[in-house]
């Protein structure tokens, strides 16, 4: 659940940037999102987006417990993503083929680097910062 919230929500900043950068529309690419179920809006791009999220977040967790991923490594996993999202999917649908290719890119590099990056800060589920049970100092 951490890794798909962390992710879900950083992931866009990339093309936030470019967005505010270039005087565009900052929920552009929410409301594409929307069209993938035949929608328009916000709310309904942002439930598609966490949605999507959550599947390939679920499918890099799957892939960490075989191979384990760390930042880097999500990222090349997020760059395959944007292949499939953008370029093989994503281009059947006019209001996604019309987004901005590199900070689409950017956002879904930015989302395996973070899933990676949230997966390795874990170990066995528990936080890596946190006091292993036979490490915590007497009370």
């Amino acid at each position: 659940m951490r890794v798909w919230l962390v992710a879900s929500v950083l992931s866009g900043v990339p093309s936030t940037v470019h967005a505010l950068s270039t005087d565009g529309d900052v929920l552009r690419s929410t409301r594409a999102a929307a069209s993938l179920l035949s929608g328009t809006g916000v709310i309904r791009g942002a439930v598609v987006h966490l949605g999507v999220s959550a599947f390939w977040a679920a499918v890099l967790a799957a892939v960490d417990r075989r191979w384990p991923l760390d930042a880097r490594t999500g990222a090349v996993a997020g760059a395959v993503i944007a292949a499939v999202d953008l370029e093989v999917l994503g281009r059947r649908f006019p209001a996604v083929r019309e987004l901005h290719r590199a900070a689409q890119w950017a956002d879904h590099v930015a989302f395996g680097a973070l899933v990676g990056a949230v997966l390795r800060s874990t170990v066995d589920g528990r936080d890596r910062s946190a006091p292993s049970p036979d490490r915590v100092p007497p009370a």
